[in-house]
């Protein structure tokens, strides 16, 4: 386990996590596989998959990456990211951290 968690870090030290993606690209790829369970617009439709709309790229980069490494296992998203290519990843995180979210707090 510890290994796991080492082979983590290193992933989210990465040099390859600051490479700029390409939304448009990372949107083509998203609107299939990705939006049946995290939606369209990167709000997911289903509930127990998470909003990725508005994320931190180099948070998604690095999810991604972990999934596709079965650092971090979760039998869909294993299969998902299986075939994930570096500019995959970059892409998707790119268009998600691309997509705008507002808030508003509960009372106003």
């Amino acid at each position: 386990m510890r290994l796991a968690y080492l082979g983590l870090a290193f992933l989210l030290a990465s040099p390859a996590l600051a490479q700029d993606g390409d939304a448009r690209a990372g949107r083509r790829l998203a609107g299939g596989r990705c939006a049946v369970c995290h939606g369209n617009d990167g709000i997911a439709v289903q509930p127990d998959a998470p909003n990725l709309a508005g994320q931190n790229p180099t948070y998604l980069a690095a999810q991604l990456r972990a999934f596709r490494d079965k650092l971090r296992v979760h039998e869909q998203m294993n299969l998902m990211a299986a075939a994930l290519s570096e500019a995959d990843i970059a892409n998707l995180a790119a268009w998600y951290a691309a997509i705008e979210v507002t808030a508003t707090p509960p009372g106003r």
